[in-house]
């Protein structure tokens, strides 16, 4: 017991001493106009601080609310737009699309679930047949091609991540033009090669790489990333490695894209192989 009391006498003094305190701001407050002005300032100061730090507090943390809803909206709006093309290029033949993209339909997405751990990543997206999602639609992004739609139910799409080593996309090298299959280097979720570019293409590392066209899943000129070094393969072609502008760890809203007119390449293709029969 003796030794509790030393402790107890620290906190009374402790009280008495707060209490004085508040006993001289009060008594200093009413004891005239300048001191009571000085009172008022200081004490409106450290609330506005205390209100300026708690409100930046709570700002920071809704950025990520704000930063879903624009990305959401700004892939709503340019599905809206490209739709609005579509309907102009129907009414007149003649109609030059602002974003170039003649014979394709755009449905903007959520990624709900992906895989980036395994050799065979794929995506679930949050929408289905009744969106009018079909099978081998492309999946893209402002940076880039993110995969390819494999499976749709009503409300969800399974897809094949770009990130996955059975996937690879037509690719060209901006100032050389060179066309070769993009793949995932199968290390990071921003690394990709480039592949069979022949050695009498020449490029420099820094140039841009974009999508060639040439698939009937992905229109052209879609930017993928910036080449880097390359090595010779079996002495015949490079392959060169390429960041990708978009780190595939870092997704959520994408935009699922059909080429309408994929029915009509198919058909006009199966008419060849007739003819060489």
């Amino acid at each position: 017991m003796p030794k509790e009391r030393p402790v107890v006498s620290k906190i009374f003094s402790a009280a008495v001493f707060i209490l004085l305190e508040i006993a001289s701001l009060s008594m200093l407050s009413h004891n005239s106009e300048l001191q009571r002005l000085w009172f008022a300032r200081l004490s409106h100061g450290f609330m506005a601080k205390t209100w300026g730090a708690t409100q930046a507090v709570g700002n920071y943390f809704s950025l990520k609310k704000q930063n879903d809803d624009l990305a959401l909206e700004n892939e709503r709006l340019k599905a809206v737009v490209r739709g609005y093309e579509q309907a102009a290029l129907e009414a007149d033949p003649a109609f030059m699309p602002v974003l170039g993209d003649n014979g394709f339909k755009y449905i903007p997405a959520t990624i709900i679930k992906s895989g980036t751990s395994s050799q065979h990543n794929y995506l679930i997206l949050d929408k289905g047949s009744e969106d009018g999602v079909v099978e081998n639609s492309g999946i893209i992004y402002s940076k880039g091609v993110i995969g390819i739609v494999d499976a749709v139910s009503k409300h969800y799409s399974f897809a094949i991540s770009f990130l996955n080593k059975e996937l690879n996309i037509s690719a060209r090298l901006d100032t050389s033009g060179a066309v070769g299959p993009l793949a995932w280097d199968g290390l990071h979720t921003d690394g990709a090669l480039l592949k069979e570019i022949p050695l009498q293409f020449k490029y420099n590392p820094g140039d841009t790489v974009y999508t060639s066209g040439y698939s009937a899943i992905f229109p052209p000129d879609i930017p993928l990333g910036i080449a880097g070094e390359a090595k010779v393969i079996n002495g015949a072609t490079n392959e060169i490695s390429v960041k990708l502008f978009q780190d595939h760890s870092a997704l959520k809203y994408v935009t699922i894209i059909e080429n309408t007119r994929l029915s009509e390449i198919a058909e006009i293709e199966e008419k060849e192989k007739e003819v060489k029969k």
